[in-house]
Formats: structure tokens, sequence, C-alpha cells
């Protein structure tokens, strides 16, 4: 049982990412000086969410296309190809953007959601059309991966149409 559950968390890192984030987020929100604002508990959603669900998932996403091409191709439901390591070195840069952003400027943290929004959105999109063509469902291309791509963006959009309309808190 103990290896199917780590078999899953790691197969399924977008969503476990994305649950860590929210996890943080809940436990900043407690510590945080009462009464806690919309405003605070906002910032606390999307830093953490930034930190994690983007920077910690495109590490995590780097160190399997660049050191486990064959096993994340085949989790995909695709041969290996030299493209691993192009798409490992896109999720690196866009993981080192989102640690920088996770607790900076608001133009920052819109950097660094809408570059890995666009790649997994087009990457959703992509996921679709092997469904359709290929009939692909390999658990990497029509599982939790496929969703999370879609509700990882639309969560962090959301999180920076609050932020713009509360305005960042006061820092204590």
């Amino acid at each position: 049982m103990i290896a199917a559950v780590i078999t899953f968390v790691l197969s399924n890192f977008t969503l476990t990412f994305l649950v860590v984030g929210l996890v943080f987020s809940l436990v900043a929100v407690a510590r945080a000086p009462k009464p806690v604002s919309s405003a605070v508990i906002v910032e606390k959603l999307i830093s953490w969410h930034v930190f994690f669900a983007i920077g910690a998932a495109f590490l995590y996403n780097f160190v399997m296309h660049v050191f486990f091409g064959k096993m994340a191709a085949a989790f995909i439901g695709w041969a290996d190809s030299p493209f691993q390591f192009e798409v490992g070195t896109a999720s690196l840069g866009f993981a080192v953007v989102a640690f920088i952003a996770a607790f900076a400027s608001f133009e920052l943290r819109l950097a660094a959601i809408l570059g890995p929004s666009i790649f997994t959105l087009g990457a959703a999109a992509g996921h679709v059309h092997q469904m359709i063509v290929a009939h692909n469902y390999a658990p990497g291309n029509a599982g939790i991966i496929f969703w999370t791509d879609m509700l990882i963006p639309l969560f962090g959009f959301v999180l920076l149409f609050l932020q713009w309309r509360l305005g960042k808190p006061a820092r204590a």
C-alpha cells in the first residue's frame, strides 16, 4: 500500500505540489496576525501556489525529463526523444522564475504564472489531440496531469485577479 501511495504521489506530481502549496498556505494563514484580511489570505495562497505548484513542480519536471527521459516519455505514452532535454530545460527556466517570484512583486508573479500557463494549456490541447487521434490514454497524457494542466493555470489566474483587485497586504 505504501508503494502505491508513493507511486501515485510521484506520478501525479502536479496534483501533489498543488496540494502541498495549499497546505502551506493554510498554515501561513493560521499563523498570520489576527484578524486576517482577504488580502493576506490571497497573498499566502499566491505565494505558496507559485512556489510549489509552479516552482517545485517544474523543477521535478526538469529532473524527470532530463535525467529519467525514457521513463517520463513512457508515462506520457511516447517514445524517448532528444526533445526531452529541451522540455526539461524549459521547465527548469519556469521553476527558477517561480522560485524568485513566489515572494516578490505582482508583476513577477504574473510572469511566473503566465509562461508556464501557456505551456501547460498548450500541453492540454496536445493531450486532447493525442487522445482523439492516437487513442493515447496513458496516465501522463489523459490522467491527472491532463486535468492539472488546466486547473493550475486557472487557479493561478484567479489568484492574480484577486491580488490585483485586493492589493498586496502591508508587511508587518
